[in-house]
């Protein structure tokens, strides 16, 4: 389909992209668009306004700050992926952005507009909520910290203001074990399930991709294991506190079982 019609406005600061975005009726932030731009031509989006940040490239990079990784949002996926830092210091992170979409969306989709869109079934809000990151947003009023846990507050919505500019992705340095696992119809594809598990000092941490609104702590799972169960008595618990969707692609209770066999798979690698 066509998406209905919009300004376009490209800015060169952030500061001119704040500026736009109190200015102007209903505006989005464009980015690489691999998100926005479907939603638009399916006219589940309408914004007024596009304001393009896509080559703001003082927000583009990875370094190391003390015991955090800082990723700039326009960092494109396949630069996380190859980051020699991530693969270093957080490594679910740069093997995630691997796994997004295809080489087209890995080349120009950001990580910063992934997580900004909020949606659940993408692969690396999940991964930041199980590594407890910290999102830094920009706004007329200064910079703001957010923990991860109360940054995705529904379908497609997040803790951002409609004027503030997500600006920078902060994960912490791990040195357990960890896991991603996914599963799609195609390589391409949505996960309809996917888990991301991560060994730190206070207990293993699992997240849960596309069972619910938002990326969904695996609370039973963790509960279990901190209370001395294995890998597949507490993957028994992976559905605890969920809402998986049903659609053409599978059920809930198809996906409730999923996220079981995937958990338990998951702790298996990340624990051996």
């Amino acid at each position: 389909m066509i998406p209905a019609a919009f300004d376009y406005v490209r800015a060169g600061s952030v500061d001119e992209a704040i500026a736009a975005l109190g200015s102007h009726e209903d505006a989005k932030l464009l980015a690489g668009g691999h998100s926005l731009l479907p939603a638009m031509r399916l006219r589940v989006a309408r914004p007024g306004t596009l304001v393009d940040i896509g080559r703001l490239s003082d927000l583009s990079y990875v370094r190391e700050d003390g015991d955090h990784i800082a990723i700039g949002a326009l960092t494109r996926h396949h630069d996380v992926a190859g980051s020699e830092a991530l693969r270093a210091g957080c490594p679910i992170v740069s093997y995630a952005a691997e796994q997004i979409g295809d080489p087209q969306v890995r080349h120009m989709g950001t990580i910063g507009g992934s997580v900004a869109h909020g949606d659940p079934a993408a692969d690396m809000p999940a991964v930041l909520v199980a590594l407890g990151a910290q999102i830094v947003a920009t706004g007329p009023g200064g910079t703001r910290t957010i923990a991860v846990d109360g940054f995705f507050t529904s379908l497609f919505e997040t803790a951002l203001a409609p004027n503030e500019v997500l600006t920078e992705i902060r994960v912490p340095k791990t040195t357990g074990g960890w896991s991603y696992l996914k599963f799609t119809r195609r390589a391409m594809d949505w996960a309809l399930v996917g888990v991301a598990a991560v060994q730190a000092s206070g207990g293993a941490h699992v997240a849960l991709v596309n069972m619910g609104l938002t990326p969904v702590r695996a609370a039973g799972v963790e509960e279990a294991l901190a209370s001395g169960s294995d890998p597949a008595t507490a993957s028994q618990r992976a559905d605890e506190g969920t809402a998986p969707p049903s659609d053409s692609f599978g059920s809930a209770e198809y996906r409730r079982e999923l996220s079981k066999v995937l958990v338990k798979r998951a702790l298996q690698e990340a624990m051996a």
